[in-house]
Protein backbone atom coordinates (compact mmCIF):
# COMPACT_ATOMS: atom_id res chain seq x y z
CA UNK A 1 0.00 0.00 0.00
CA UNK A 2 1.48 3.12 -0.91
CA UNK A 3 1.48 5.85 1.51
CA UNK A 4 0.88 9.42 0.58
CA UNK A 5 3.58 10.86 -1.66
CA UNK A 6 4.65 14.59 -1.33
CA UNK A 7 5.47 16.07 -4.59
CA UNK A 8 7.13 19.30 -5.79
CA UNK A 9 7.03 20.66 -9.20
CA UNK A 10 10.27 23.00 -10.87
CA UNK A 11 9.14 24.61 -14.04
CA UNK A 12 10.05 28.19 -15.22
CA UNK A 13 6.66 28.24 -16.72
CA UNK A 14 3.84 29.29 -14.62
CA UNK A 15 1.37 27.92 -16.87
CA UNK A 16 2.98 24.73 -17.12
CA UNK A 17 2.88 24.66 -13.34
CA UNK A 18 -0.44 25.16 -13.07
CA UNK A 19 -1.28 22.84 -15.59
CA UNK A 20 0.59 19.93 -13.83
CA UNK A 21 -1.12 21.15 -10.23
CA UNK A 22 -4.93 20.76 -11.82
CA UNK A 23 -4.00 17.73 -12.86
CA UNK A 24 -2.15 16.29 -9.95
CA UNK A 25 -4.83 17.49 -7.70
CA UNK A 26 -7.19 15.38 -9.00
CA UNK A 27 -5.26 12.09 -8.36
CA UNK A 28 -5.43 10.56 -4.60
CA UNK A 29 -2.29 10.65 -2.05
CA UNK A 30 -0.47 13.16 -4.45
CA UNK A 31 0.46 16.17 -2.12
CA UNK A 32 1.90 18.83 -3.89
CA UNK A 33 3.82 20.64 -1.02
CA UNK A 34 5.49 23.27 -3.78
CA UNK A 35 5.85 24.85 -6.99
CA UNK A 36 9.11 26.30 -8.07
CA UNK A 37 10.17 28.59 -10.71
CA UNK A 38 13.75 27.27 -10.88
CA UNK A 39 16.21 24.80 -9.67
CA UNK A 40 17.76 27.42 -6.68
CA UNK A 41 14.31 27.56 -5.32
CA UNK A 42 13.71 23.71 -5.67
CA UNK A 43 17.37 22.91 -3.92
CA UNK A 44 16.44 25.45 -0.94
CA UNK A 45 13.01 24.13 -0.23
CA UNK A 46 13.90 20.05 -0.45
CA UNK A 47 17.01 21.21 1.94
CA UNK A 48 13.83 21.61 4.36
CA UNK A 49 11.42 19.31 3.50
CA UNK A 50 10.92 15.64 2.90
CA UNK A 51 10.04 15.35 -0.94
CA UNK A 52 9.43 11.88 -2.43
CA UNK A 53 8.58 12.53 -5.85
CA UNK A 54 10.09 15.85 -8.37
CA UNK A 55 7.76 16.95 -11.87
CA UNK A 56 10.90 18.75 -13.65
CA UNK A 57 11.49 20.85 -16.40
CA UNK A 58 14.71 20.50 -18.42
CA UNK A 59 15.05 23.66 -19.99
CA UNK A 60 15.52 26.18 -17.26
CA UNK A 61 17.74 29.08 -16.86
CA UNK A 62 20.81 28.93 -14.42
CA UNK A 63 20.76 25.54 -13.68
CA UNK A 64 19.26 22.80 -15.76
CA UNK A 65 16.56 20.07 -15.07
CA UNK A 66 19.38 17.18 -16.15
CA UNK A 67 21.91 19.18 -13.72
CA UNK A 68 19.59 19.25 -11.12
CA UNK A 69 18.23 15.97 -11.19
CA UNK A 70 22.26 14.60 -10.86
CA UNK A 71 22.94 16.65 -7.70
CA UNK A 72 19.44 15.82 -5.44
CA UNK A 73 19.14 12.80 -3.36
CA UNK A 74 18.72 9.29 -5.69
CA UNK A 75 15.99 8.27 -3.37
CA UNK A 76 13.94 11.59 -4.51
CA UNK A 77 12.19 10.24 -7.77
CA UNK A 78 12.34 12.17 -10.88
CA UNK A 79 9.28 12.64 -13.21
CA UNK A 80 10.67 15.18 -16.23
CA UNK A 81 8.57 17.35 -18.05
CA UNK A 82 9.64 19.02 -21.65
CA UNK A 83 8.64 20.54 -24.91
CA UNK A 84 11.69 18.86 -25.95
CA UNK A 85 12.27 14.77 -27.33
CA UNK A 86 16.21 15.21 -27.46
CA UNK A 87 16.73 15.06 -23.78
CA UNK A 88 14.81 11.51 -23.40
CA UNK A 89 17.96 9.41 -23.65
CA UNK A 90 19.72 11.45 -21.29
CA UNK A 91 16.81 11.59 -18.43
CA UNK A 92 16.76 7.57 -19.00
CA UNK A 93 20.34 7.47 -17.66
CA UNK A 94 19.21 8.99 -14.81
CA UNK A 95 16.45 6.40 -14.05
CA UNK A 96 13.89 8.91 -14.08
CA UNK A 97 10.41 7.55 -13.27
CA UNK A 98 9.12 9.26 -16.91
CA UNK A 99 9.87 11.09 -19.23
CA UNK A 100 6.14 13.68 -20.14
CA UNK A 101 5.83 15.64 -23.32
CA UNK A 102 4.74 19.25 -23.44
CA UNK A 103 1.86 19.95 -23.50
CA UNK A 104 1.04 16.86 -20.89
CA UNK A 105 -2.57 15.11 -20.79
CA UNK A 106 -4.12 14.23 -17.80
CA UNK A 107 -4.29 10.41 -18.95
CA UNK A 108 -0.65 10.46 -19.43
CA UNK A 109 0.13 12.24 -16.27
CA UNK A 110 -1.94 9.90 -14.42
CA UNK A 111 -0.13 6.68 -15.99
CA UNK A 112 2.77 8.33 -15.14
CA UNK A 113 2.26 8.38 -11.76
CA UNK A 114 0.46 5.44 -11.49
CA UNK A 115 3.98 3.40 -12.29
CA UNK A 116 5.54 5.50 -9.56
CA UNK A 117 3.23 4.16 -7.41
CA UNK A 118 4.43 0.63 -8.71
CA UNK A 119 7.95 1.67 -7.92
CA UNK A 120 7.27 3.14 -4.84
CA UNK A 121 5.54 -0.31 -3.86
CA UNK A 122 8.68 -2.49 -4.97
CA UNK A 123 10.48 -0.80 -3.17
CA UNK A 124 8.90 -0.58 0.33
CA UNK A 125 8.35 -4.57 0.02
CA UNK A 126 12.04 -4.73 -0.31
CA UNK A 127 12.68 -2.42 2.61
CA UNK A 128 10.27 -4.45 4.98
CA UNK A 129 11.78 -7.69 3.70
CA UNK A 130 15.60 -6.14 4.65
CA UNK A 131 14.35 -4.53 7.94
CA UNK A 132 12.70 -7.95 8.82
CA UNK A 133 15.72 -10.16 8.35
CA UNK A 134 18.59 -7.76 9.83
CA UNK A 135 19.27 -5.95 12.97
CA UNK A 136 22.41 -4.76 12.05
CA UNK A 137 24.21 -2.24 9.43
CA UNK A 138 28.06 -2.30 8.29
CA UNK A 139 29.41 1.26 7.76
CA UNK A 140 33.03 2.30 6.46
CA UNK A 141 34.82 3.84 8.68
CA UNK A 142 38.61 4.09 9.64
CA UNK A 143 39.40 2.14 6.46
CA UNK A 144 37.03 -0.42 7.24
CA UNK A 145 33.71 -1.66 7.17
CA UNK A 146 32.04 -1.45 10.77
CA UNK A 147 28.84 -3.61 11.78
CA UNK A 148 26.77 -1.77 13.95
CA UNK A 149 23.74 -3.22 15.79
CA UNK A 150 20.49 -0.95 15.95
CA UNK A 151 20.06 -1.41 19.48
CA UNK A 152 22.96 0.34 20.01
CA UNK A 153 22.23 3.40 18.13
CA UNK A 154 21.28 6.71 20.40
CA UNK A 155 21.35 9.23 17.27
CA UNK A 156 22.84 9.97 14.10
CA UNK A 157 23.26 13.64 13.18
CA UNK A 158 24.82 14.95 10.01
CA UNK A 159 27.57 16.77 9.13
CA UNK A 160 27.35 17.70 5.05
CA UNK A 161 28.67 14.50 3.36
CA UNK A 162 29.33 12.90 6.15
CA UNK A 163 27.29 11.74 9.65
CA UNK A 164 28.41 10.81 13.26
CA UNK A 165 26.65 7.43 14.38
CA UNK A 166 26.64 7.96 18.17
CA UNK A 167 26.44 4.36 19.76
CA UNK A 168 25.71 3.56 23.30
CA UNK A 169 29.85 3.08 24.04
CA UNK A 170 30.96 4.53 20.96
CA UNK A 171 31.06 7.21 18.33
CA UNK A 172 31.24 6.26 14.65
CA UNK A 173 32.43 8.80 11.76
CA UNK A 174 31.50 7.53 8.20
CA UNK A 175 31.32 9.58 4.83
CA UNK A 176 27.37 9.16 4.17
CA UNK A 177 24.27 11.00 3.77
CA UNK A 178 21.64 11.36 6.39
CA UNK A 179 19.20 10.78 4.34
CA UNK A 180 21.25 7.34 2.82
CA UNK A 181 21.40 6.32 6.00
CA UNK A 182 18.18 6.40 6.96
CA UNK A 183 16.85 4.38 4.01
CA UNK A 184 18.61 1.75 5.52
CA UNK A 185 16.91 1.86 8.99
CA UNK A 186 14.20 0.14 10.28
CA UNK A 187 11.16 2.90 10.53
CA UNK A 188 9.47 1.59 13.41
CA UNK A 189 12.51 1.92 15.52
CA UNK A 190 14.25 5.17 14.42
CA UNK A 191 12.68 8.50 13.28
CA UNK A 192 14.29 11.76 10.99
CA UNK A 193 13.45 14.76 13.80
CA UNK A 194 15.60 17.33 11.25
CA UNK A 195 17.13 17.90 8.28
CA UNK A 196 20.28 16.72 11.31
CA UNK A 197 18.98 14.32 13.12
CA UNK A 198 17.42 10.94 13.13
CA UNK A 199 17.02 9.13 16.63
CA UNK A 200 16.34 5.92 18.34
CA UNK A 201 12.71 5.98 19.66
CA UNK A 202 13.83 3.30 22.19
CA UNK A 203 16.88 6.08 23.57
CA UNK A 204 14.46 8.73 24.08
CA UNK A 205 13.93 10.09 27.59
CA UNK A 206 11.46 12.79 27.54
CA UNK A 207 10.11 15.23 24.59
CA UNK A 208 7.80 18.24 24.15
CA UNK A 209 6.67 19.59 20.54
CA UNK A 210 9.97 21.66 19.99
CA UNK A 211 12.35 18.85 21.32
CA UNK A 212 13.58 15.26 22.13
CA UNK A 213 15.85 14.65 25.01
CA UNK A 214 18.11 12.02 24.55
CA UNK A 215 21.16 10.53 26.32
CA UNK A 216 20.86 13.90 28.14
CA UNK A 217 21.41 15.40 25.01
CA UNK A 218 18.43 18.31 23.64
CA UNK A 219 17.91 17.84 19.78
CA UNK A 220 15.20 20.27 18.14
CA UNK A 221 12.19 18.95 16.07
CA UNK A 222 12.57 20.96 13.07
CA UNK A 223 9.13 22.59 11.99
CA UNK A 224 8.70 20.25 8.20
CA UNK A 225 9.11 17.35 10.27
CA UNK A 226 7.19 18.72 13.72
CA UNK A 227 3.46 17.21 12.63
CA UNK A 228 5.44 13.65 11.14
CA UNK A 229 7.23 13.42 14.40
CA UNK A 230 4.44 13.95 17.12
CA UNK A 231 2.32 11.70 15.02
CA UNK A 232 4.55 8.53 15.30
CA UNK A 233 5.63 9.27 18.82
CA UNK A 234 1.67 9.35 19.69
CA UNK A 235 1.41 6.02 18.23
CA UNK A 236 4.16 4.89 20.69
Amino acid sequence: MVNNINCIIVDDEAVARDIIASHLSKIDKITVLAQCKNAIEAFNFISKAKVDLVFLDINMPEISGITFAKSINKSIKIIFTTAYRDYAVEGFDLHAVDYLLKPISFGRLLESVNHYFKISEQQHKGETTHQNSNDFIFVRSERKMVKIDFDDIIYIESLSDYIKIHLNNNLIITRETISAIEGKLPKDQFIRIHRSYIIAVLQIESFTNEQVTINNTSLSISRSYKENVLKQLENY
